[in-house]
């Protein structure tokens, strides 16, 4: 279990350096904006039925669930007015660990993020 949540850290590090290094170049704004939007595609792509699933395809969402969370703590620190996105998907974050499924608390704390996505 250690070695899958380094393995997420990593990856998850790995697509916000990415995301940073490609990115436009602009002011911090404009770049938290950016990150705010990747950590929504992201989670557009989350299908969380598919976290525990064996293989590529569970790999693929626990990666896409390290990149929202990634990215959204980014957009926070970039602008405050992005917290509750952050907020929103550390606790689906954290919730997934306390109890090691996707129960209806992550559902929930993901659905909030979602929702917050939309309004953006």
């Amino acid at each position: 279990m250690a070695a899958l949540l380094v393995g997420l850290l990593v990856g998850g590090g790995g697509v916000g350096a990415a995301w940073a290094l490609t990115g436009s170049g602009g002011g911090a704004a404009e770049s938290a904006a950016d990150d705010a939007r990747g950590a929504c595609d992201a989670l557009a792509g989350l299908d969380e039925s598919k976290l525990a699933a064996k293989g590529k395809e569970g790999e693929k969402m626990l990666y896409r669930f390290a990149g929202a969370y990634d990215l959204s703590m980014a957009a926070a620190a970039g602008d405050s007015s992005y917290k509750p996105l952050a907020d929103a998907v550390t606790r689906a974050n954290h919730r997934r660990q306390q109890v090691f499924e996707i129960d209806a608390g992550v559902k929930k704390e993901l659905a909030e993020a979602r929702r917050i996505c939309a309004d953006l």
